[in-house]
């Protein structure tokens, strides 16, 4: 039996917190927990984190800071292809665990470790993310899932750890949260059916934000080559810009949702979920888009983002075909830069207007919907005639068909 450690991805809640001493007594091994910030912790947040995890008996606790690859691995790639599943989620939670799975592996092999573990269920799909990630990355170490494996109910690890004297669960182990940088999401018991919302003090970010509603703000975000890179005038890093944007988005409550889709298993499955940053930036983005954007690009793209972004929800970022979409993503943004003219209002984000060096409304020498530019009004004409084409004869062959005639 080895005597390696095993390395526990740790967030700090009910199911990780259970892992800590079950993995300690169940294999008499040494347990090192691993945070990997992707977004959502604070300095008091990780120094709770690594009280919590040497409490619940971890010989050592280790956080990695990864916002930074998070973005440029994941985040732009979301944003530049708008992605969102179910045309509303915009997978704030779930496109980390690659990143999270490559640290933990990495972890695993600085600690002279052969194993590591995860607090997954059998029901979510995370257990599919994390470990399709560390079969490509790590081949070689073994994986263990003391949730899923023991088919371990909430009630039961809670009652462990109460008998254990384990540190209190955050919100009693009432919800499951999960929290990153594109977002967080909430489950509980009004998730597992499709009838009810969570209470308003379960959500996470903006909790009471709806019932006094602040009075409307004026905000400008700005993009160079479909990176966010000014808030309000200010340049910023992508990671310090995006909590700046959530910050301002989960004060008016923008981003709450429900995601009601199909598990990579492929029963349905529902999670709350708050996603600020992405819904304001996902949303802009998508104007600047249209204005520098021709209506077969947008389409591809919405293609692409499609299939995209059911490789990211499934886990197999890892597959070469990601490589290939982000490839004409990347090719995609060259002239989507401009300034977006928000207005954030409770529960919504409104586009006053948006402005590029590159807009292709203002290239035209025509006006919409007044007078012609490039062509005159003899063009226009021909082109009504040449577009009616179809229509023209398909009525036609009906008008044919109705009496009992050949083709005209």
């Amino acid at each position: 039996m080895s005597n390696s450690p095993i390395v526990l991805a740790f967030s700090g809640g009910l199911d990780t917190s259970f892992c800590v001493p079950w993995l300690s007594e169940k294999h008499q091994r040494p347990v090192v927990t691993l945070t990997v910030n992707t977004g959502g912790i604070s300095s008091e947040d990780a120094a709770e984190l690594e009280q919590r995890a040497l409490a619940l008996g971890a010989r050592r606790h280790l956080l990695v800071e990864a916002r930074p690859q998070f973005f440029d691995q994941v985040i732009r790639h979301l944003i530049a292809g708008n992605v969102r599943r179910g045309q509303s989620y915009p997978l704030c939670v779930g496109a980390e665990r690659g990143i999270q799975a490559r640290f933990l592996a990495r972890a695993a092999s600085e600690l002279g470790s052969d194993t590591v573990a995860h607090g997954c269920t059998a029901a979510g799909n995370d257990q599919f993310r994390f470990e399709m990630a560390m079969r490509a990355l790590a081949p070689e170490i073994t994986v263990l899932a003391p949730v899923r494996d023991e088919s371990l109910q909430r009630k039961t690890q809670l009652e462990y750890l109460r008998q254990r004297n384990a540190p209190e669960i955050p919100a009693g182990g009432d919800y499951s949260i999960n929290r990153g940088l594109w977002g967080a999401t909430i489950g509980g018991r009004e998730t597992l059916t499709s009838a009810d919302s969570i209470p308003e003090s379960a959500w996470v970010l903006s909790a009471g934000a709806l019932e006094k509603p602040l009075a409307e703000e004026q905000h400008e975000l700005e993009f160079k080559a479909g990176v966010p890179a000014r808030w309000d005038g200010r340049r910023l890093p992508p990671v310090e810009l995006i909590e700046a944007v959530e910050a301002a988005g989960a004060r008016f409550g923008i981003g709450r949702g429900i995601h009601l889709g199909d598990t990579i298993l492929g029963a349905k499955g529902r999670v709350a979920y708050e996603a600020p940053a992405a819904e304001v930036l996902l949303t802009a983005h998508r104007e600047l888009e249209k204005l520098t954007l021709g209506a077969a690009q947008l389409r591809v793209k919405d293609t692409l983002a499609a299939v995209y972004g059911d490789l990211v929800h499934e886990g197999k970022q890892l597959d070469p075909v990601c490589r290939n979409i982000e490839a004409f993503f990347d090719s995609s943004q060259q002239f989507v830069s401009g300034r977006v003219h928000l207005t954030l209002r409770p529960g919504s984000v409104w586009i006053k207007g948006v402005e590029s060096d590159h807009s292709l409304l203002a290239a035209t020498r025509g006006v919409y919907g007044e007078s012609a530019g490039e062509w005159t009004p003899r063009d226009a004409l021909g082109a009504a005639r040449v577009l009616s084409l179809p229509g023209l004869l398909h009525s036609r062959v009906a008008a044919s068909a109705k009496k009992g005639g050949g083709h005209a």
